[in-house]
């Protein structure tokens, strides 16, 4: 499945309908992540750096637009939800899946969402629980907003700079693409656990406590 896509996706690389269906595949990975949205946007920046077709920004746009819809309408489907989220086992996958997008709402507001949006799975269940909390649906937008954006671009960019790199050459582009791009998770995900190991290693002071209490 993942193959044929991203091959029918080559053939529409200069047709107006792959800012459809980019904006499509974003929309479904933000409520039912099967298909990683990731790569066809990666995809078209390779297609953009190399070729110069499709249009960089309006991928960029298409791809946010469809990643936004996807996110309120899960916040909507945890609103709707909120009792039988909170009725699952907190020692199942979706459980533990579900206590740490509240952790990380609890501890970092709304900037959880911007987060979230690199964490395929945590995505999903940060928008849940942000719907399930009843989170203030402008605070959600405008925090939203800025994730998909910068999700969007930094998904684009890397795919533009393989592309660049291999002109007329898109399958060692979308390589590259997709090799920046998985090394950009691994320094996210390392930063995010030295910050974490640091910030667990620090003597608890009383301000810190009563933060932590309130």
């Amino acid at each position: 499945m993942f193959d044929s896509v991203l091959n029918s996706l080559g053939d529409l690389m200069g047709s107006p309908w792959i800012y459809v269906l980019l904006a499509g595949l974003s929309f479904l990975d933000a409520v039912v992540p099967v298909f990683p949205s990731e790569a066809p946007l990666i995809m078209a920046g390779v297609y953009a750096g190399s070729t110069g077709e499709p249009n960089v920004a309006l991928a960029v746009l298409s791809a946010g637009v469809g990643a936004l819809l996807g996110d309120h309408a899960t916040y909507l489907l945890g609103r709707a939800a909120a009792d039988r989220l909170d009725r699952i086992p907190a020692t199942t996958r979706t459980g533990r899946i579900l206590a740490g997008a509240r952790s990380l709402a609890d501890k970092r507001g709304g900037t959880a969402l911007i987060v979230a949006r690199f964490i395929p799975w945590g995505r999903i269940a940060t928008t849940l629980t942000f719907g399930a909390i009843r989170y203030p649906r402008r605070k959600f937008t405008a925090f939203d907003v800025i994730g998909v954006t910068i999700w969007a671009m930094h998904g684009t960019l890397l795919g533009y700079i393989g592309g660049a790199a291999f002109q007329n050459q898109p399958t060692k582009g979308l390589l590259l693409g997709i090799g920046l791009a998985l090394l950009a998770s691994v320094l996210i995900e390392g930063g995010r656990w030295l910050w974490h190991r640091r910030r667990s290693s620090e003597p608890v002071t009383d301000e810190r406590r009563e933060r932590a209490e309130v």
